[in-house]
């Protein structure tokens, strides 16, 4: 299996297997709302694209953040403290973030495609086993904003897990920790930004499930399948 790595600027040139990464903290989020309930997950680009698909969407809730911040009109932000709290249970969820729900919708030549961040690796790394392909692209969404350490020991570890190895994540953790987006979660006067968060995105394996994105009458939906 080759391993290959890709940012929001070149992602749409990347074929087969695609794992688009966000762990702070749009796939964190994304995967904690699956816990809570939610039924599936609807990425999309824009805040005007979310906010219609919530008016003309039943039962739906839009979340997500501009600057890492919820736009008015959403329901919730992209905070996984937030929304552990939340019953989401058999909601449809409309979710815009910077980067990655942009990496989702560039990623237009994927054949297989999954989100993924830290609490889902071992699923996902599961799940692409039995794909048997012979490549995987990991793009790195936080790249393109002069950042993603943490997307980039995500896609490290997950390229671990697939060669058979059993890293040990304490190193990858502190990359997390260590990066330049977990820096606002570390300043207690930005309270939309909490500490908690940090705790929740470095949280290795929390769930059993892989998030697996189609294209369904021109809209990708994102789904909690198991592995």
């Amino acid at each position: 299996m080759k391993f290959h790595y890709t940012n929001l600027e070149t992602c749409h040139e990347a074929t087969g297997v695609v794992v688009v990464i966000d762990v702070i903290r749009a796939f964190t989020n994304a995967a904690f709302a699956f816990s809570r309930g939610a039924k599936e997950t609807y990425p999309v680009s824009g805040v005007d694209e979310a906010l219609q698909f919530k008016a003309e969407t039943p039962n739906s809730l839009a979340c997500g953040e501009v600057g890492g911040l919820p736009p008015e009109g959403f329901d919730f932000g992209n905070s996984p403290t937030q929304t552990n709290l939340l019953d989401l249970n058999g909601k449809i969820i409309v979710q815009r973030t910077g980067a990655g729900t942009q990496g989702i919708v560039r990623s237009v030549n994927a054949t297989t495609m999954l989100a993924a961040s830290l609490v889902v690796a071992n699923a996902t790394a599961m799940y692409i086993r039995k794909l048997a392909s012979a490549d995987v692209t990991f793009v790195i969404t936080g790249e393109t904003f002069s950042g993603g350490e943490e997307d980039f020991a995500c896609a490290e570890y997950l390229e671990a897990l697939l060669k058979g190895q059993q890293p040990n994540p304490a190193p990858f953790i502190e990359r997390v920790i260590r990066s330049r987006d977990a820096l606002m979660h570390l300043d207690p006067n930005l309270p939309a930004f909490p500490r908690t968060d940090l705790d929740h995105c470095s949280n290795i394996d929390a769930f059993d499930f892989v998030m697996l994105v189609t294209k369904e009458n021109v809209r990708h939906v994102m789904r909690a399948v198991n592995s």
